[in-house]
């Protein structure tokens, strides 16, 4: 049989379906792809294979013997899936990528979690990411950086890189990662996949470590858009456990993502091609975009002028943000305690200098700084009005257009070690993506080509508030049109690993957990 690893969640779903293959088969064989490139790709934190493959039983026991009707089973039942490690997961370590919470093992599932577990999901380990989810490149994690597929020496982007990265390289069929600025969409661009960000409220955050409280948003990775359709139809809704959830109804979204898109009007913001916009991206990009108005789609130019002030904006209310939501990291109730210490004031104080890593102190100063008295009217109060601002570009222009397109990214995947040392250069690489947070919109990457030297290419499509089943309809007809899809990275490409520090698995990375 053909290698398991390169089906599709869809494809994976039909021939369990049909028995023509087992939840515990295709595990196995995710296990053992995981096994031969997660010393190069080095994608998770931790891995639950033991659980995965007691998951995978139980899925083969539900999906029943060959010739029976198995039809009504959970939509992802015996489909591997990793979780971004900022997931709370009952009885698995959770660290949100930061050695302050190394060890912290949660009594509960987040809501998301539950929820896959429920559609039988076979869960194969917690995936890295940058810590807290504070970077776009996966660098400032406390486990050790992430490898982009595609070429070992690049970023796989952030701050779910290692979410974005398993499902490139074939180590899990979907994951679920958070998107607070860009933090799904962006990887899926560098990492030549589909990510999808929900309409804030769509899906639960209870459960999710916070970093940004009113940007943060749960959602899925995967190769095709069919998966990522899977994920959010198991996901979305209510939760009377997350006050910020919305009573929304949930549409069926398989049913109609072939419906296409003769006659969707769908606008191109004139800003989102900024300075710097690398030309293979905006040649590629615009392309998409002409393939689609090809496809059906009317398209026109619109102008959404605040987002020139859209980087700024975000970078006084998401640090601010932090800097409340981190302040419960002190040592006192979980995971790392400077002990050693036994005043209580300096003990709070060595932990947290001990246990956050530079980008994470960094921007709780910024946030403490932007929240201090006598700065915040100048800097948080006057952000959160150009945040209004921002959303009122977005309204105007879904009164003319069903769907904006613009680049996901301006550049593809950069060099490891290319921007750790300039962190304004690292915060330009969400500049497209961070104004669809700030106004709570649903956006989607969609693989749109390759640059000359075969790096991944991502169009983003935005849609109208809980509108996610006419922006997944479009991204599906564009995808359906092309094979941009279909391409994978070389296995020959991980086989030869990073060759910069040995291509092992650093310690304290990609540990067994066993239950």
């Amino acid at each position: 049989m053909a290698d398991l690893t390169t089906l599709t969640a869809p494809e994976a779903r039909r021939l369990l379906v049909r028995r023509e293959i087992s939840a515990r088969e295709l595990t196995r064989a995710v296990l053992d792809r995981l096994q031969a490139v997660e010393p190069d790709v080095r994608a998770f934190i931790t891995l639950t294979a033991d659980e995965a493959l007691q998951q995978a039983g139980g899925a083969d026991a539900a999906l029943g013997t060959p010739g029976g009707d198995p039809q009504g089973t959970p939509l992802l039942t015996g489909i591997p899936v990793a979780l971004k490690d900022l997931f709370c997961t009952r009885g698995v370590q959770t660290t949100s990528g930061s050695r302050i919470l190394e060890g912290f093992v949660p009594p509960f599932d987040a809501t998301v979690v539950a929820r896959l577990r429920a559609a039988g999901a076979v869960f194969v380990g917690k995936t890295n990411m940058d810590e807290f989810a504070m970077g776009s490149s996966t660098e400032s994690s406390g486990f050790g950086k992430t490898r982009n597929p595609w070429d070992l020496q690049r970023v796989p982007g952030g701050s779910s890189g290692g979410s974005a990265a398993a499902v490139a390289a074939g180590e899990c069929l979907l994951a679920l990662g958070t998107d607070t600025g860009g933090s799904i969409r962006q990887p899926a661009s560098l990492c030549g996949i589909v990510g999808l960000k929900p309409t804030y409220g769509r899906v639960s955050r209870y459960g999710m470590i916070a970093f940004a409280s009113s940007l943060d948003q749960a959602g899925p990775f995967s190769v095709g858009v069919e998966g990522s359709a899977m994920v959010l139809q198991a996901v979305a809704g209510l939760d009377p456990l997350d006050a910020t959830s919305a009573p929304q109804a949930v549409p069926d979204y398989l049913a109609g993502l072939p419906g296409g898109i003769k006659g969707l009007r769908i606008g191109v913001p004139k800003e989102y091609f900024v300075p710097g916009t690398e030309p293979d991206v905006e040649r590629l990009v615009r392309a998409a975009i002409a393939q689609l108005a090809a496809l059906g789609a009317e398209v026109g130019e619109v102008s959404l002028p605040y987002t020139d002030y859209g980087l700024a904006t975000y970078y006084i209310i998401a640090p601010a943000e932090v800097s409340s939501n981190l302040a419960r990291y002190n040592g006192t109730k979980y995971g790392l305690a400077a002990l050693d210490e036994p005043e209580m004031v300096r003990a709070m104080e060595l932990t947290r200098q001990r246990g956050f890593g530079d980008e994470t102190k960094r921007r709780i100063m910024l946030g403490t700084y932007a929240l201090s008295s006598g700065y915040y009217d100048a800097y948080y109060l006057k952000a959160q009005k150009v945040r209004t601002l921002i959303k009122g570009d977005f309204d105007r222009a879904f009164e003319r257009f069903d769907v904006l397109a613009t680049p996901t990214s301006p550049t593809t995947a950069f060099r490891l070690g290319e921007k750790t040392q300039d962190p304004l250069a690292m915060y330009l690489s969400d500049v497209c993506t961070l104004p669809v947070n700030m106004a709570g919109l649903p956006g989607i990457n969609v693989p749109c080509g390759f640059d000359g030297g075969g790096l991944p290419v991502g169009l983003q499509l935005i849609g109208r508030p809980f509108d996610e089943a006419t922006l997944l309809r479009v991204a599906y007809t564009y995808e359906q049109s092309t094979d941009h899809h279909r391409r994978r990275p070389g296995r020959e490409v991980m086989s030869q690993g990073p060759g910069v520090d040995g291509g092992v698995v650093p310690a304290g990375g990609a540990q067994e957990t066993r239950r």
